[in-house]
């Protein structure tokens, strides 16, 4: 079969296949009177072999080597097919969530999109600093691509940086909850931790929504931060948690801070005073859990909290006695 009939035939166009030949990777097997190449049926099985592995990746070189060692093992060549294909696969997809975060900003020129990649870049910076600087940027008008931030905030370990990336993504609407949602499902703790504390200082329903399933999220420490946010905004679900933290002296001040907020509605007051009036008479709390339930109470308006108070006064540890002797004297006051 002459050149043309096999360029025809395996699609694979003359000048390649003279170019195999150059390379010495297929050779037709004879010539016609006339000089022209004659290909063998072995010839154009091996054309198509190239073909094969050509299209796994592998370069003109490796495909000789495979075709021509008999003692050629693929396994390592494939494996590094396979690492190569991955790293490009990455590559192109951290490529293609840059893109749709630049169109998201909606820039309005060049010079925006130049600023935006130059925000992207520093937002993954070796320092602290510039992370920090490229996440205050949305202060100056820089459009900021929200995600970008959501996923920064996902992974910064820096406390002066997860800050002030979460005062951006607070400024930034609910553009991130999508995926802050999905980092309070994250098998790592530190990152379940950081997306519920961004959560937290969204002001936003969505974000609200969030919080309120936090409260039944498997990792305590998102149940906790959930709760504190959740009474600062006055939601009654959080009394249960937050009680509880006093209790067992975690974050128990602003536990404590967040039940008073939410006392400021009588009805939840009552409740609150009850619940904390539960726990002091289950008689197995120490003094320091009496005397922080006796703090709680300080700030719980009401005749129930009032009566807690009156009987703590005369507890048998003298530092509680006289924690609620005094708040008693401060509720009394004109």
């Amino acid at each position: 079969m002459l050149i043309g009939d096999v360029a025809r035939r395996s699609g694979v166009s003359a000048r390649m296949l003279r170019h195999y030949e150059s390379l010495g990777l297929v050779r037709p097997t004879g010539r016609t009177e006339a000089g022209y190449r004659e290909y063998s049926a072995e010839d154009i099985r091996r054309i198509f072999h190239i073909e094969s592995l050509r299209s796994l990746g592998l370069s003109l070189r490796e495909v000789g080597s495979a075709l021509d060692d008999p003692g050629f093992k693929p396994s390592a060549l494939v494996d590094d097919l396979i690492r190569q294909t991955r790293e490009r696969i990455a590559a192109e997809t951290a490529l293609l969530t840059r893109l749709r975060r630049i169109g998201a900003a909606e820039p309005d020129g060049w010079e925006d999109v130049l600023q935006i990649v130059a925000l992207l870049h520093a937002l993954g910076s070796e320092s602290a600093g510039k992370r920090q600087r490229a996440a205050l940027s949305s202060v100056e008008g820089v459009p900021v691509p929200v995600e970008a931030l959501a996923e920064a905030a996902l992974g910064e370990s820096d406390p002066n940086v997860a800050g002030a990336l979460r005062w951006a993504l607070a400024q930034s609407g609910d553009g991130g909850l999508t995926l802050l949602a999905e980092g309070l499902g994250s098998p790592a703790a530190e990152v379940r931790e950081r997306a519920v504390r961004s959560i937290a200082e969204i002001p936003s329903d969505g974000a609200t929504a969030l919080l309120r399933d936090a409260l039944t999220n498997s990792d305590i420490t998102v149940r906790r931060c959930a709760a504190v946010a959740l009474g600062v905004r006055g939601v009654a679900d959080a009394v249960p948690t937050l009680i509880d933290m006093v209790f067992e002296e975690t974050n128990d001040v602003d536990a404590a801070d967040a039940l008073s907020v939410l006392a400021r509605d009588p009805v939840l007051a009552d409740q609150i005073a009850t619940r904390l009036v539960e726990f002091l008479a289950r008689g197995t709390s120490g003094p320091s859990a009496r005397r922080r339930l006796t703090q709680a109470l300080a700030d719980i308006p009401g005749l129930t909290a009032s009566r807690a108070l009156a009987d703590l006064s005369h507890d048998e540890d003298r530092g509680v006695a006289l924690t609620a002797a005094y708040i008693l004297t401060l509720r009394d006051a004109p």
